[in-house]
C-alpha cells in the first residue's frame, strides 16, 4: 500500500484513487483539489481533463500537462486555505502550494484555485497563481539603434551602450 500523494495520510487506493479512476466524485473541492495534485503524482493528465469545467477544457494542452506532470519529481501539497466548497456548496475556493523539483530546480507553485459544481460534480473553474511581481522599468527600453540618452546625437550602441 503506497501513501497517497495529497498528503492526507490515507493510502492512494482509499483516498485519491476512485476519483482519478472515476469510480467516484469527489465532495468537496478540497477532495477535488488533492485529487488533481495526485492524478499530476501518477500522470493521469486524463483526470485533470476530465476535472476541469469546460472553459478550462477548451484551452487544456494535453501534451504540455503531460510533459510537466511527468518531468517534475513530486515533493508534496500544502493547504494553505479553503472558502467554502463543502458538500452542500456550489463553489469554493482552495488555496494550495505544490512543492515539485523540475531540472534541478526545487519550485513552489503557489495558486488560488476556484472550484465549482457542474450537475452535481465538483470541477476545476479558474486560479490565479502567485509569484514574483514581473520587473517593471521606469522608462523604456533603449534600443541599440536609438538616440543615446545622454544627448551626444550619437546611437545608443556606439555611445553609452558600446561594451568595454
Amino acid at each position: 500500500m503506497v501513501d497517497c500523494p495529497c498528503g492526507s495520510g490515507s493510502t492512494y487506493e482509499a483516498c485519491c484513487a476512485p476519483f482519478v479512476k472515476r469510480e467516484n466524485y469527489p465532495e468537496t473541492a478540497e477532495q477535488l483539489m488533492r485529487s488533481r495534485y495526485s492524478a499530476y503524482v501518477v500522470g493521469d493528465v486524463d483526470y485533470i481533463f476530465f476535472s476541469s469545467a469546460p472553459n478550462v477544457q477548451k484551452e487544456f494542452d494535453e501534451e504540455s500537462t503531460r510533459q510537466w506532470a511527468e518531468s517534475a519529481e513530486w515533493h508534496g501539497l500544502e493547504l494553505v486555505s479553503m472558502d467554502k466548497g463543502g458538500a452542500e456548496d456550489v463553489e469554493g475556493t482552495v488555496e494550495f502550494v505544490a512543492h515539485y523539483t523540475i531540472n534541478d530546480h526545487l519550485c513552489d507553485h503557489r495558486e488560488l484555485a476556484e472550484f465549482t459544481k457542474i450537475d452535481g460534480i465538483w470541477k476545476f473553474q479558474d486560479g490565479k497563481v502567485f509569484g514574483p511581481e514581473p520587473f517593471r522599468r521606469e522608462n523604456p527600453k533603449v534600443g541599440r539603434n536609438s538616440p543615446c540618452p545622454c544627448g551626444s546625437g550619437r546611437k545608443y550602441k556606439k555611445c553609452c551602450g558600446k561594451k568595454a
